[in-house]
């Protein structure tokens, strides 16, 4: 196999989905890996722009070891890392519990931890390669509601860009992309409106998040709008890209400017 082969978590929706359709746009195979996914008896070898779905739990380490060495043998050599899985359980600290701490740095930072180790071995063997973590803005920037959250978040963003100091001299890079508020199923559990179906960003509900929350100690978005899955994925792919083959360690921000930054 000739293509680029590409390694996604949390590839089942939002922004991780966003980022499978833009790698896989641009011609590289693409393992589509989530708990949500259906469990695959193969990993076929598939042509260039092709999506391989995986089922995958970022918190058992046994099952991280084993899908990365079955896309090492079966679909090719991964050149690329994404990883994009992530949960949020908003709520004061007094109020939180300790099953939601546990599961957000689970999966948020123990899960980067391990696919990145995973991948990291084979980037450095064959001395080339990218890893990006989706982390988020809140990681910089104190968010009433979600300590928790953040403190994961943080969490992944110094390991990715400490990994990439251990691997600079074998030319892997290491970067994160650090989203704002985005159009996603998260986003509206978070600050949505009640709907039939679960929560929606009404566009009440979108212009207050847009605008902010004082009492919240909330800024809102300078460029006046949501950021757009495609946003994000677009600032994955690019750091995943030759075109950034001289950014290492760097933290791209995403926010609409809602964090000065």
């Amino acid at each position: 196999m000739t293509a680029r082969v590409a390694l996604v978590t949390g590839a089942a929706g939002g922004i991780g989905a966003a980022v499978v359709d833009v790698l896989a746009a641009r011609g590289l195979v693409v393992v589509a890996a989530d708990l949500g996914s259906p469990a695959t008896r193969a990993l076929p070898g598939v042509d260039a722009g092709s999506v391989v779905p995986a089922r995958l739990d970022v918190t058992d380490e046994a099952d991280v070891v084993r899908l990365v060495d079955r896309v090492e043998s079966e679909v090719g050599p991964v050149e690329v890392l994404v990883n994009a899985a992530g949960v949020l359980h908003p709520g004061p600290v007094a109020t939180s519990t300790l099953a939601q701490w546990q599961h957000m740095l689970a999966v948020n930072a123990t899960g980067v931890y391990l696919v990145s180790r995973e991948v990291s071995r084979h980037l450095a063997a064959r001395r080339r390669g990218a890893i990006v973590t989706v982390a988020s803005n809140a990681a910089g920037v104190p968010r009433a509601g979600m300590a928790a959250y953040a403190a994961s978040k943080a969490a992944a963003s110094s390991l990715t860009r400490s990994l990439g100091l251990e691997l600079a001299p074998a030319g892997v890079r290491c970067n994160v992309v650090a989203p704002g508020s985005t159009r996603t199923p998260m986003l509206a559990a978070l600050a949505g409106a009640p709907g039939p179906d679960g929560p929606v960003l009404d566009g009440p509900t979108e212009e207050r998040v847009v605008a902010g929350r004082p009492d919240e100690f909330r800024l809102g978005i300078p460029l006046g709008r949501l950021a757009e899955v495609q946003d994000v994925a677009g600032a994955v792919a690019f750091l995943a890209s030759d075109a950034a083959r001289h950014i290492t360690l760097h933290e791209l921000v995403v926010d609409g400017g809602a964090t000065l930054r």
